[in-house]
């Protein structure tokens, strides 16, 4: 095996307690260097890594692949540098911070013959899979109504470049990135979009709040974040012809990989049956219920599938136009809430 080495950009929670667990623990990657301005905290989980100050020092190391965590103001630049140094490209979610600019780079990796990749992990959520595999297997006839949350306890307002009004910030790129990329990968482009998105905390800082609405033909999707929330009640809710499937809390591969527990583990990415969801079906006129064991979680799978591309030409699992349609369909929730209205999508 040929191992990718990985230049990681930046150094602070992402990089951090997502993106070097995974890749550290990986054979198929070394971390052979990382930009950071606090060398002692990278040396100290990574021994042996080359800790840089920029970005074209970064780009100058013996490296295959850049792994870009910085702020989402930064992606953009930082993705274009790395492809013209014919560097392949993972960067964290959300991809960029306007489509024009992801146009750019989608056309730039083909002409290069360079790969481009974002880190929408939460595909590889336990919930999320036992969703896909429901509908999967037409386990709830046609489905009307998805609906998703993101909804956090935070009355008081850190002082990050997330909560601050910076190109980028806000939960919408945030944590709608997730939520539409769960979407858009279930039921596919929606016809129209209309969102209702503000900072609900202090209208000084970036949006901390939306309720987002996709129309399909009969298919309503939900998707809310909200900060305010102390019980948060079901993280998903979809419903069907033939049945409904209730879920709550979050998966716990953030807070595992956080504690510093192993990916690759036989208890990874296994849920709690506390957690399971509730799956009520109707045949005839009996309503049944049943507990319905969560699929395993595993982020270990977006990379993978990172080297089986790089390696072994296997399409990318997560490919840079779904990321940029996430992208677009921001754009078009930001002009929904500003205009008040709908917005059809081509």
């Amino acid at each position: 095996m040929q191992p990718i080495n990985v230049g990681l950009v930046g150094y602070g929670f992402s990089g951090q307690s997502f993106h070097r667990p995974l890749l550290s623990r990986l054979e198929e990657f070394h971390i052979e260097a990382v930009l950071s301005s606090d060398e002692e905290k990278v040396l100290k989980d990574i021994e042996g890594a080359t800790v840089v100050s920029s970005l074209e020092d970064l780009l100058q190391q013996d490296i295959e692949l850049v792994v870009i965590t910085t702020p989402n103001h930064l992606h953009y630049r930082m993705i274009k540098q790395s492809l013209l140094a014919d560097k392949h490209v993972v960067v964290e979610k959300p991809f960029v911070t306007n489509s024009v600019e992801g146009e750019e780079l989608l056309a730039l990796a083909k002409e290069r013959g360079l790969h481009l990749s974002v880190f929408h992990n939460r595909r590889w959520d336990a919930d999320f899979l036992t969703i896909q595999k429901l509908l999967t297997e037409d386990a709830l006839g046609q489905v009307y109504t998805y609906e998703a949350h993101f909804d956090r306890f935070r009355p008081i307002i850190k002082d990050r470049w997330k909560e601050n009004k910076i190109e980028g910030a806000g939960v919408l790129y945030d944590l709608g990135s997730h939520l539409l990329d769960q979407a858009l990968t279930l039921f596919g482009t929606p016809k129209w979009v209309q969102a209702d998105v503000f900072p609900q905390r202090n209208p000084e800082k970036a949006e901390d709040y939306f309720h987002i609405t996709l129309g399909y033909d009969v298919l309503r999707v939900q998707l809310y974040s909200r900060s305010i929330v102390l019980d948060p009640g079901p993280r998903y809710q979809v419903h069907g012809l033939q049945g409904s499937y209730v879920k709550h809390g979050m998966d716990r591969q953030e807070d595992d990989l956080k504690a510093g527990k192993n990916p690759l583990g036989e208890e990874w990415g296994m849920e709690d049956e506390e957690n399971w969801g509730i799956l009520t079906t109707l045949s005839g006129e009996e309503v049944t219920s049943e507990v319905i064991p969560s699929e395993k979680g595993d982020y270990t799978q977006f990379y993978l599938g990172i080297y089986g591309t790089l390696r072994e030409n296997i399409p990318l699992a997560v490919k840079p136009e779904d990321a940029l349609q996430v992208i677009k369909i921001i754009e078009a929730c930001k002009e929904s809430a500003e205009s008040k209205r709908a917005i059809p999508l081509k």
